[in-house]
């Protein structure tokens, strides 16, 4: 009966110690699990952000503001228009495509 007992004290012992390893296993993954969920809705912000910021640099008074401030731009007049007109082919100018 005595090898009977310690072989149940022994069972015993190896049960409560994977007990109480998987419930720490349980505890580590809860928390990575509520660590990932955090930082998913932090991205899911940051995402919403990007959305708005794409969404007011594509409006219009924002690229004529940064055409204007930034890029030095102004509004084409016709006065200031300057027109190139393409030169007419002539028979002996040499062929620009077809040097090596």
């Amino acid at each position: 009966m005595g090898r009977l007992s310690v072989l149940a004290a022994i069972v015993l012992m190896f049960s409560a110690i994977s007990l109480v390893t998987a419930r720490y296993q349980a505890r580590q993954l809860y928390n990575q699990l509520d660590k990932y969920t955090t930082q998913a809705e932090d991205l899911e912000i940051d995402w919403r952000k990007l959305q708005l910021d794409r969404a007011q640099a594509s409006r219009n008074a924002h690229v004529d503001k940064v055409a204007r401030e930034e890029l030095r731009m102004n509004v084409i007049v016709p006065e200031r228009t300057i027109y190139v007109s393409q030169p007419s082919a002539s028979p002996t100018a040499p062929d620009v495509g077809s040097r090596r």
